[in-house]
């Protein structure tokens, strides 16, 4: 029973935090604080997602039209409506939840079921990839041989189970899971314009060294 509590719990955390993305959204109010420098992850799976909007719309007006019973259509307009919110808030989530850049360091996110801080100074490099990785959002694995952080454990943070950029921390670094902390030595990611961002985060990293 407290699992299931738990799993209630966060379900309608991720749901509140959906609408209030797409507030930030529609109001133009993206999470991204003054002298920031933000770099979007969501360019792979805007698409998909306008296209399940687009078909989720048609459906809600073609239900509505062919359903006899007013019941049972005012019903299924709701369940309709609120699909609909559901994925706009999705990807305005991804859109004002941006990875960010800072004099300090740098910040992951995935909307706000992930947000991993990573100062400058513990980051030891940074590179390219092409991965897939599974599809839920955020993964614990350990680091393939032949991979930076080989022996230690990568934390995923895919978008529609696709990472590109891989940082290795210079030394493990604490994340919480499930209320419990876990020691990782690399992030793979997803980053909009991998190229751009890894040349950034070098950039900082070599200022900070010096």
């Amino acid at each position: 029973m407290t699992r299931l509590w738990g799993w209630i719990v966060v379900g309608v955390r991720f749901e509140i935090n959906l609408y209030v993305a797409l507030g930030r959204w529609l109001l133009r109010r993206p999470a991204v604080p003054t002298g920031v420098t933000p770099w979007g992850y969501a360019r792979l799976v805007t698409p998909v997602i306008w296209l399940w909007i687009f078909g989720s719309a048609v459906e809600v007006v073609v239900v509505h039209v062919i359903t006899p019973w007013l019941v049972v259509r005012l019903v299924l307009l709701a369940v309709g409506v609120w699909g609909l919110l559901w994925m706009v808030g999705l990807l305005a989530s991804y859109r004002v939840y941006p990875h960010l850049v800072d004099d300090d360091g740098l910040r992951v996110r995935h909307g706000k079921r992930a947000d991993v801080r990573v100062p400058w100074e513990r980051i030891a490099r940074v590179t390219t990839v092409d991965r897939d990785l599974p599809s839920s959002v955020r993964t614990f694995q350990p680091c393939p041989a032949g991979v930076d952080g080989e022996g230690g454990i990568d934390l995923q943070i895919g978008v529609s189970g696709r990472a590109n950029v891989h940082l290795v921390l210079t030394e493990p670094m604490t994340v919480p899971v499930s209320g419990e902390p876990l020691a990782v030595t690399a992030l793979t990611f997803l980053a909009d314009d991998p190229r751009e961002f890894v040349a950034q985060v070098r950039s900082a990293v070599r200022s900070t060294a010096h």
